[in-house]
């Protein structure tokens, strides 16, 4: 059996104001494509289809289209739900689209229920675990202690269980929407530590013949037998760096047999560059990354005047312009003497910050801005109000 293993599309997610549907149809495409092309039995969505549980109706069009793509494909698909899901919301209608052979599972009264998908060798049992609150789960499943880890620990127990019943000539699939010790986070994903722990032992999997990993955006290999495929896109600048795809996974009549990696298609790089506005600016061995989407870190003393209008003329995709701390002055500013003007208390803050005075025409703009915040003296006051709290009561 040849499974692909994908995970957290995180469709309708932006990238810094930037949309994404267009990029996350592109892999779909992709998707369909290394089915055909591979002669893939079974598509594997380990968590977070959507982006939020409240997902833009753009975004579930597009969940809706690929769904319904992949069910008139050559293979299956089995989705379990991510932190990021609604389990109601991704599960409605599974009990449906199980007769299409997309078998979505979202509850967790489902865990130790597996998919059963037949080859020539036997039956392969896809357990899709589903991301499990510790905290919903506390009482429920009487855990020993409030933690992913517990969780878990009852959830592959109730896998083991099932898997005993079945012929030794069935095989084993996991889906788990989790952070497995050993795995780098990114910047991306949503922080899901309970007490402060959040990692779970690579130990809960072991006897699975392969367990197919979400939650961390960037590819792993803990195990020939245990990996993250990651996303499909780079969903913050900490993901520059990693190279975006599936697993594409044999099984044979013994269990695991191979896992080759298939590269997704990037539609538009991301770059990190640092230097001087003018390093930046006039050096031609950086042209590679006009085209990119760029996190640009400036090094000058101080900081220049239109520094990102500057930039975008020369690389029109920079979304992110930051400055090292120290090239800002980490210091308390001096309080202001008394009777010093709200004016001259703004233009001190803009010397301290950027290093420069403001120009006359942020002066003028400065002072626009507090007079139009001052006390309106025509203002009604309202009965009972104290001198200092005009048009309120104190």
């Amino acid at each position: 059996m040849r499974i692909l293993h994908t995970s957290d599309w995180h469709l309708g997610r932006s990238f810094h104001r930037e949309d994404l549907l267009g990029h996350q149809g592109a892999f779909v495409d992709h998707l369909l494509e290394v089915v055909e092309e591979e002669q893939v039995d079974v598509v594997v969505v380990s968590g977070d289809v959507y982006d939020r549980a409240l997902p833009h109706v753009d975004a579930v069009a597009l969940a809706d289209d690929a769904f319904a793509r992949l069910a008139a494909s050559r293979a299956r698909v089995v989705v379990s739900s991510g932190n990021h899901d609604s389990a109601r919301r991704l599960g409605f209608g599974s009990r449906l689209m199980d007769a299409a052979g997309v078998f979505v599972r979202t509850d967790a009264s489902s865990v130790g229920v597996p998919v059963l998908i037949p080859d020539r060798h036997g039956d392969v049992a896809i357990h899709a675990i589903p991301y499990l609150d510790p905290s919903a789960l506390l009482e429920p499943w009487s855990l020993p202690r409030r933690s992913h880890e517990a969780a878990l620990s009852v959830a592959m127990a109730r896998v083991r269980a099932d898997l005993a019943t079945r012929p030794a000539t069935t095989r084993s699939v996991v889906l788990a929407h989790a952070f497995v010790a050993g795995a780098t986070p990114s910047e991306s994903e949503r922080d899901i530590s309970v007490g402060g722990v959040s990692r779970v032992a690579t130990s809960l999997f072991d006897g699975v013949d392969y367990t197919a990993l979400g939650h961390l955006h960037g590819p792993h290999v803990l195990d020939d037998r245990l990996r993250y495929s990651g996303s499909p896109l780079a969903y913050s600048f900490s993901e520059a760096d990693q190279v975006k795809g599936s697993w594409l996974v044999d099984l044979d009549a013994t269990g695991f047999a191979s896992a080759t990696w298939v590269d997704a298609p990037v539609p538009r790089r991301l770059a990190r560059l640092s230097g001087t506005l003018e390093q930046l600016l006039g050096d031609h061995a950086l042209a590679a990354h006009e085209r990119d989407w760029l996190q640009v870190t400036l090094t000058d003393e101080r900081r220049p005047v239109r520094a990102m209008e500057l930039l975008r003329r020369r690389f029109p995709h920079t979304l992110v312009l930051q400055f090292p701390s120290p090239a800002l002055d980490a210091r308390t500013p001096p309080r202001p003497a008394a009777g010093t003007s709200d004016h001259a208390i703004a233009l001190d803050f803009v010397r301290h910050v950027r290093g420069s005075r403001a120009t006359p025409q942020e002066s003028a703009l400065l002072r626009e801005a507090i007079d139009a915040c001052c006390h309106d003296p025509d203002q009604d006051v309202l009965v009972g109000a104290a001198p200092d709290t005009p048009g309120g009561v104190t």
